[in-house]
């Protein structure tokens, strides 16, 4: 063997005669497994190249590899307006439109670490009574023996074996099993069944199964037959039977978890227990949802210094209870003359009473006197109150248009059940290290990291635990080195920016540790904080060092100085750009007259900075922000003047001003029925005239929609 080792030559993606969109039939040499950044001005056409050509080349080459069975479900790939492309790998897209809108997904669900975490707590969490907190264990024969006799004497039960619990299917077998074994009677979905008779059940929908073994008389000498009727339910359900109490509630038994004190059993702990998109697992009220929609009185009364008679109430239905002759304000009249308070009084003058008859109603019946085109009468009536009239009409109007608008008077609160966790009250009793599932998940990234790292568990805990920890420690570090250690696990994906969304997506593609793939990512330090693009260009390097090509379309100066290649796309935009400028290191591009971008980033070009600046005309004071992480703080933003809001990522710049300042003037200035974050107040509100919001959402999806309509 030579001393020299031979170096592998450099091997290169060649693009000839480009086309697509403004591209001028390029021809270019991207060298690959380097870090590679596509930049120029805006519309110069580096998508074009990177995503609308290389992307979808890479993609479309990869699919052609497939059997055509499993190409059926991927859709057809339009072929770009490209030459030839040589030395491509399979290409995966990291770009900014894949945020996932749902309510239900969440940062945890994205990056799959909430999976693991469900597994982690259904194996070695310790489950704690819902009602009394106390750490609960396995019950014994004897003991629930003993709580079925403590009922009254004379107490009608029958005693089931829940053999089905929440599966699709048919469930013939189990049928004729129970059928073999001498039982009679079943019940299925909460209705009862004969054996006997043919039970057909919907194979897609989920079914409940539940044999009945025997039913019995609560009184002495049943001891014996009772002990053996609850071993048969336990052998046939596998520790579990449910206790169905005749005009009673039915009590759930576990050979597995029950409470001694309360005598509450829970069910076997699954990870399915700890998903919140899962019946099993999400909490009854929300649906897991963590919120409701109710109606708020404050947008249906949005302002209360006007009185009844001059039309406070501005909810739907309600909108002609200032008009004499219509029903609603015969209805106003009638309650104003019997519980004696005016229709003429402002509404936030009116006593208490009075607000909570017209809010949430009475039981009384008062007269109501309407003439209407049927003639006079006299209409005895309960008022039902506003908030359920209008719940009521909102259910049961079949109209999606009349349902949008009734929800323009609704508010999203936090459940009441659950208090904004998602969960059921027994799956939020389990605990590992003390914490429940919710609050480990709400913990930011960063402390969380820390609390994983630290975690002090049993013997069997840990070896139980070792390999599901192991997954959650990489993948949490993951997300610390692309910057976002101030977000949490129970943030939902909704609220996200592209950018971050795209970073989630980035740690998630390290996480999985693929080796010869050109990733080609989309301005991936939009909304970043200068603080923290060295973690962020840090990922990016090592996804490179795997092995992989990174093609990164960008506008930012330190990704540019940190990448091994540049290609600069220009020379203006539109018609006017779609050829290549310049490449080469950042040192290269800096000595190319030609390039603006290298311009910039040698010095000689500049954005100079002004030497005066505008007076402000004044001044908007928030006062008391405590929105998300805002601490109570007092802001003063001057107006006449362009005014930069700053920070680092997660420290409350959208909370400050979209969420608080922006949400109060759009609902006092534009009349818009929206509710502004926590605040005291805002000062210097009369020195605008209209507030407009413009932010990321995109414009027109239509396909007949354009730049001039």
């Amino acid at each position: 063997m030579s001393d020299t080792i031979k170096m592998r030559p450099k091997q290169y993606i060649k693009i000839r005669g480009a086309y697509e969109h403004n591209l001028k039939g390029i021809d270019l040499d991207i060298p690959r497994d380097e870090f590679v950044v596509l930049t120029g001005l805006s519309g110069s056409g580096k998508s074009s190249l990177a995503f609308d050509t290389i992307y979808a080349e890479g993609q479309r080459r990869y699919m052609e590899s497939l059997s055509s069975y499993a190409r059926q479900f991927l859709g057809q790939m339009e072929k770009p307006n490209v030459e030839k492309i040589e030395g491509l790998s399979p290409a995966i897209s990291i770009d900014q439109k894949s945020t996932n809108r749902n309510p239900r997904s969440t940062v945890g669900t994205v990056t799959e670490i909430y999976d693991y975490f469900r597994l982690l707590y259904a194996r070695i969490g310790v489950p704690h009574c819902p009602n009394c907190g106390k750490e609960i264990r396995k019950q014994t024969v004897d003991e629930i023996v003993d709580q079925v006799l403590s009922l009254p004497q004379g107490t009608k039960i029958q005693l089931l074996a829940p053999v089905v619990r929440g599966r699709k299917g048919e469930h013939v077998k189990v049928f004729e099993r129970a059928k073999r074994s001498g039982y009679v009677r079943v019940r299925v979905d909460g209705n009862l069944y004969e054996l006997s008779e043919e039970i057909k059940l919907d194979k897609n929908i989920k079914h409940n199964i539940e044999i009945i073994v025997d039913r019995l008389v609560v009184k002495e000498g049943i001891e014996r037959r009772l002990t053996d009727s609850i071993e048969n339910v336990f052998a046939l359900a596998e520790g579990l039977m449910v206790l169905d109490v005749i005009d009673g509630e039915p009590i759930n038994f576990s050979q597995s978890f029950a409470c001694p004190d309360c005598g509450i059993s829970i069910s076997e702990i699954e990870p399915r227990s700890f998903s919140f998109n899962n019946p099993f697992g999400a909490c009854p009220e929300c649906f897991g949802l963590g919120y409701k929609m109710e109606f708020d009185v404050d947008l249906m009364i949005p302002d209360k210094s006007r009185s009844l008679s001059e039309g406070a109430i501005s909810v739907m239905g309600w909108q002609s209870s200032g008009d004499k002759g219509s029903f609603t304000n015969a209805l106003l009249q009638a309650l104003a003359k019997e519980f004696h308070f005016s229709m003429e009084t402002p509404f936030e003058d009116l006593s208490q009473e009075a607000k909570d008859i017209i809010i949430y109603g009475t039981d009384k019946k008062v007269n109501v006197h309407y003439e209407g085109q049927r003639g006079k009468g006299v209409y005895p009536i309960a008022f039902e109150g506003l908030i359920r009239n209008v719940e009521r009409k909102y259910r049961e109007t079949g109209s999606d248009t009349i349902k949008q608008e009734y929800e323009t008077f609704m508010r999203i609160t936090p459940c009441k059940e659950c208090k904004g966790m998602r969960l059921k009250k027994e799956s939020l009793a389990v605990t590992v290290c003390d914490k429940n599932i919710y609050e480990i998940t709400s913990m930011s990234i960063a402390k969380l990291h820390a609390f994983v790292g630290e975690m002090r568990l049993t013997p069997q805990q840990e070896l139980i635990g070792k390999q599901i920890l192991k997954e959650i420690r990489a993948r949490v570090g993951f997300l610390m080195e692309v910057g976002l250690d101030y977000l949490s696990l129970a943030r939902a994906t909704a609220s996200l920016s592209g950018g971050e969304a795209q970073r989630i997506r980035l740690a998630t593609q390290i996480g999985s540790g693929l080796v010869g793939v050109c990733y080609i990512l989309d301005e991936p330090s939009i909304g970043l904080h200068q603080r923290d693009n060295d973690k962020l260009i840090a990922a990016l390097k090592n996804l490179r060092d795997m092995g992989n090509t990174l093609i990164v379309v960008e506008h930012d100066e330190d990704t540019m100085l940190a990448a091994d290649h540049i290609v600069d796309i220009g020379p203006g935009a539109g018609s006017h750009g779609g050829e290549v400028v310049a490449q080469g290191t950042a040192e290269e591009i800096m000595q190319v007259k030609e390039s603006v971008t290298g311009q910039y980033l040698s010095g000689k070009l500049q954005i100079p900075i002004p030497a005066g600046r505008k007076k402000p005309t004044g001044y908007l004071t928030i006062k008391g922000a405590e929105e998300n992480n805002l601490k109570k703080i007092d802001v003063k933003i001057p107006t006449g003047i362009m005014t930069c809001i700053t920070g680092v990522s997660g420290s409350g710049k959208s909370s400050l001003i979209n969420e608080i300042l922006y949400k109060r003037l759009a609902r006092d200035l534009n009349r818009a029925r929206t509710i502004p974050g926590k605040h005291k107040d805002i000062l210097g509100i009369d020195q605008l005239d209209k507030v407009i919001d413009i932010d990321q959402s995109p414009i027109g999806r239509t396909p007949r929609s354009n730049p001039a309509t």
